[in-house]
């Protein structure tokens, strides 16, 4: 089986601005690490979730919308929860992925056989 059937079923969810508990300039360098990593491993994950503050992470200004928009080129599905979007005054600021709604997001976590939360 390949690395990229293995993971068809994988969901990553990315609900803060950045990864773990850190600094915003630690928490930054993390996950455009981790997604830099999941790209060169060849780990792809079907899908990746953002929510919360995490969509800030897929608008102007953020600094993984290369990584993000490989990953995408490579198959990975980005969905960005619009009510966020629209709480943060962000709608219009979208670089990479398609916007959703949270029942696009409930969808995909129950199809999803693992969840990784960043």
């Amino acid at each position: 089986m390949s690395i990229k059937e293995i993971n068809s079923k994988i969901a990553v969810i990315i609900n803060r601005n950045g990864m773990g508990d850190a600094s915003l300039e630690l928490s930054h360098i993390l996950v455009k690490n981790y997604l830099t990593l999941i790209h060169d491993e060849e780990r792809f994950p079907a899908y990746i979730c953002f929510y919360g503050d995490g969509v800030k992470l897929t608008c102007e200004g953020s600094h993984i919308i290369d990584e993000l928009k490989a990953l995408e080129a490579k198959g990975t599905k980005i969905i960005i929860c619009k009510t966020c979007l629209v709480f943060n005054n962000m709608l219009d600021k979208v670089k990479v992925g398609s916007v959703g709604t949270m029942l696009d997001i409930v969808d995909i976590q129950h199809n999803s056989t693992k969840l990784i939360n960043l």
